[in-house]
C-alpha cells in the first residue's frame, strides 16, 4: 500500500443509499474507476441493493447529475467518477476547474457527501494506470472517502 494512502478503517454507515454519477467520456478509464468504486462497497459489505448508477455524457455534466440525485432526497451520498486528459487546448483547464468547483458547491449546499473521483492526468498512459485493477484506482479512493465521511457523520 502507499507510504501516503491511509489505512483502510471499518466503517458504520447503517442503510445508507449511495449513487454513482460516472461520465462515459473516456469510457474505457471510467469504467475502470466504478468497477474499483463497487470493489471497495463490496469489500466492506455495502448492500449492492441500495446502490444506483447514474451515467452522464461528460465530466463537465457531473455536478449538474449530482445535484439533481441528491435533489431525489434518495441517497445519502454520492460518487461522481469521470476523467479528463489534457489535450492541445485549454478546454482542459477550464472543465477540470468547472467540475471540481460545482461538485464542491453541491456538496456544500446539500450538507451530503459527494465523493470527489475525477481523474485530471496529462496521458491516457496516466489515466490507464489510476483506474486499473490495482491499489492507484481513484474510484476505489472515492468509494473509501464516501463510506469514511458517511461513518463520520453518523456519529456525530
Amino acid at each position: 500500500m502507499s507510504e501516503y494512502r491511509p489505512d483502510e478503517g471499518s466503517f458504520d454507515i447503517g442503510e445508507a443509499r449511495i449513487a454513482i454519477v460516472v461520465a462515459r467520456w473516456n469510457g474505457e478509464i471510467t469504467e475502470g474507476l466504478l468497477t474499483g468504486a463497487r470493489r471497495a462497497l463490496a469489500r466492506h459489505g455495502f448492500d449492492e441493493h441500495n446502490l444506483e448508477v447514474f451515467r452522464v455524457p461528460g465530466a463537465f455534466e457531473l455536478p449538474l447529475a449530482t445535484q439533481k440525485v441528491l435533489d431525489t432526497s434518495r441517497f445519502d451520498a454520492v460518487l461522481a467518477l469521470g476523467c479528463v486528459i489534457r489535450g492541445d487546448t485549454p478546454h482542459f483547464d477550464y472543465v477540470c476547474a468547472e467540475t471540481t468547483r460545482g461538485l464542491g458547491e453541491v456538496s456544500l449546499k446539500e450538507g451530503k457527501v459527494v465523493a470527489f473521483g475525477l481523474l485530471t492526468t496529462d496521458t491516457l498512459e496516466q489515466a490507464q494506470l489510476r483506474s486499473a485493477d490495482n491499489e492507484e484506482n481513484k474510484g476505489e479512493e472515492a468509494a473509501l472517502t464516501a463510506l469514511e465521511m458517511l461513518t463520520l457523520f453518523r456519529n456525530l
